[in-house]
């Protein structure tokens, strides 16, 4: 089931990941969040993937959970909670996979990115949006505050447009979501696998280890107080100068050569 839900392409070093339930316009259901977990957990050991894109098929991105599965969990004596307590860490420990995992993530979004759908892009590291893609954490408009999406939202976005979106249930646009920092760029629809995929070879480009350790120092240190995310930088930047290849890198630029790096 795996292999069907979630689909996965490797070519020259970028690993395209599909979300690939359009019947439900790729819902994150409870095999789709397994799926999504075990191939996140086996891209974090391969050292040959450099950039992760992550699309959906069909018409759409994600629309977030499946809202029939979880009516179905109400039917167990609890009414739902540990169901429920369970699906909610289940998909907080997917998102957090996402800046946790050594290379960059990029979300290539079409159509709609809804509640978990739109905190999924949120997740990600970068996104690229197809014109008229809309983006919206709309629980509320059917009585259920998009809590855990609020959380990925708000460190990306201003807190008021994050807390606008959550409390009125509005959709907005791609190019609003670019003017408030959910998505990276914004392209048109036919130009959408291109330019993500320009993107995802530029990054790939670059040194893997520099971009790796800068990744994890990149939320390290947002989590930090300045003075703290100096410190802390710092000590990244040392040990990444040490390293034989930015001695190269280096050398390369001030020779006017390209890096022969190993």
């Amino acid at each position: 089931m795996t292999d069907t839900i979630l689909l996965r392409d490797d070519r020259d070093g970028i690993a395209t990941l599909t979300l690939n339930t359009p019947g439900s316009l790729n819902a994150l259901s409870d095999a789709m969040l397994a799926a999504l977990k075990g191939t996140f957990a086996a891209l974090a050991e391969d050292r040959s993937v450099r950039v992760v894109i992550l699309k959906g098929a069909g018409k759409a991105f994600c629309a977030g959970h499946d809202l029939k599965e979880m009516q179905a969990g109400r039917q167990a004596a609890d009414k739902g909670r540990a169901y429920f307590a369970d699906l909610f860490a289940r998909c907080a420990e997917v998102m957090q996979m996402i800046p946790a995992l050594p290379q960059p993530v990029i979300a290539e979004v079409h159509g709609i990115a809804t509640a978990a759908g739109c905190q999924l892009v949120a997740s990600c590291d970068m996104a690229v949006a197809a014109e008229g893609t809309r983006f919206g954490v709309n629980g509320v408009n059917i009585g259920l505050f998009c809590s855990t999406p609020m959380v990925a939202l708000t460190r990306n976005v201003p807190r008021k447009v994050a807390f606008e979106m959550l409390t009125t249930g509005q959709f907005i646009d791609a190019a609003r979501a670019a003017e408030v920092g959910l998505v990276n760029h914004v392209v048109s629809h036919d130009a959408l696998a291109a330019e993500t995929r320009a993107l995802a070879e530029t990054v790939a480009g670059k040194l893997t280890a520099a971009v790796k350790i800068g990744k994890r120092a990149f939320y390290d240190q947002i989590e930090m107080t300045r003075a703290e995310a100096y410190d802390h930088a710092a000590a990244v930047m040392v040990e990444n100068m040490l390293w034989r290849d930015t001695e190269e890198g280096i050398s390369a630029f001030l020779e006017k050569r390209k890096p022969d790096w190993s």
